[in-house]
């Protein structure tokens, strides 16, 4: 039986965590990556090298490597002092690669060769991608780093993103959309990692046309400003309305229970309408079917970020691999039959 062709849309640790899980299961993955990022160590580079940002990429290279654990923890290794302070080996690495082949797309094949990558990692467009977001008072931010710890954001909210300038999609992203069996978005930011890939000239249009059928893995947690107070139809409704089409033929909801402490870490953070809720009753003629289970994570992130104390230290609220891959093997399964119920518990 052929494998099925599964095209990823995340990124963060989002974006590693589906993609670490999913790579255990015979299935041809294209993970399409944001090219927005402009933050710490990426957004340095971007500015003095005049390169695409690496560092998404890089998470979705490592998550889908077979590689030996000393080659992951290198390409993860962040220098603490120096010149080099900050950055991170394999964002360099990803850069050079860059200005070696002529272009960031050439580049990241040559690193996934050198990962020994399952898959591919297909960044969304080769050309300079810069977010801007525009708050519900008409204010517009420039840059995806404006999107953390934004007091103003926080107090004001997102009205919607859009690009700067109007940028092509990679034909490499828009060929594995069409040739997709299945469709996963998410989980991730959904203005940092998500949405922006949508709004890519061409993106949109190709997941509208594809015959492919699509998942959504619904977030686990809202952000204060973002989505807060958001359930899973708003999230549904939103990423359609990029689409421009009622797309999601699936959505992977989570019924676990975070840890107490969690809860009170969060409850300061993002306010107390942070769990993601589902409302049965709240729309009659919603067209996608729940598929409903435990997925929070009671581990750590193998291989992510290994050298950042601050990851390694704070606990999050956040998908277990294994358990979401399972379940969207299963979805797999269920979506040849037509007839299959709403909502799967």
């Amino acid at each position: 039986m052929k494998n099925k062709n599964v095209v990823t849309i995340s990124g963060g640790t989002g974006g590693f965590t589906l993609l670490s899980g999913l790579k255990k299961y015979p299935i041809n993955i294209s993970a399409i990556v944001s090219m927005a990022d402009d933050g710490g160590s990426t957004g340095v580079l971007r500015d003095e090298l005049g390169v695409l940002p690496p560092g998404d990429v890089r998470q979705c290279l490592l998550s889908l490597s077979d590689s030996t654990e000393t080659l992951r923890d290198l390409l993860n290794y962040r220098f603490q002092e120096g010149g080099l302070k900050g950055h991170n080996f394999g964002n360099l690495l990803l850069s050079a690669l860059e200005k070696i082949n002529g272009s960031f797309s050439k580049g990241v094949d040559e690193a996934a060769k050198i990962l020994n990558v399952k898959g591919r990692v297909i960044p969304v467009s080769n050309e300079d991608m810069r977010l801007c977001i525009k708050l519900k008072n008409k204010k517009v931010l420039n840059g995806e780093k404006n999107l953390d710890h934004n007091k103003e954001i926080d107090a004001v909210g997102i009205d919607h993103i859009f690009l700067k300038n109007k940028v092509a999609a990679n034909p490499e992203a828009l060929k594995a959309i069409k040739q997709a069996d299945y469709i996963v978005i998410g989980p991730g930011d959904l203005y940092g990692s998500v949405l922006p890939n949508l709004l890519v000239n061409g993106i949109a249009e190709a997941i509208k046309k594809s015959k492919a059928k699509v998942i959504y893995n619904c977030n686990l947690t809202n952000k204060n400003g973002q989505t807060s107070a958001f359930d899973v139809d708003d999230y549904v409704e939103i990423i359609n309305g990029y689409i421009g089409k009622d797309r999601i033929n699936f959505v992977t909801y989570n019924t676990g229970k975070p840890a107490d402490k969690l809860v009170e870490k969060y409850s300061k953070e993002e306010g107390k309408n942070f769990v993601v809720q589902f409302d049965v009753d709240k729309n009659s003629k919603r067209k996608f079917k729940l598929i409903k289970s435990d997925f929070i994570s009671n581990h750590e992130l193998p291989g992510y970020q290994k050298s950042r104390v601050s990851v390694r230290s704070k606990s999050y609220i956040r998908h277990d691999s294994e358990k979401l891959a399972k379940l969207i093997m299963m979805i797999f399964e269920l979506g040849e039959y037509e007839n299959i119920t709403k909502e799967i518990i």
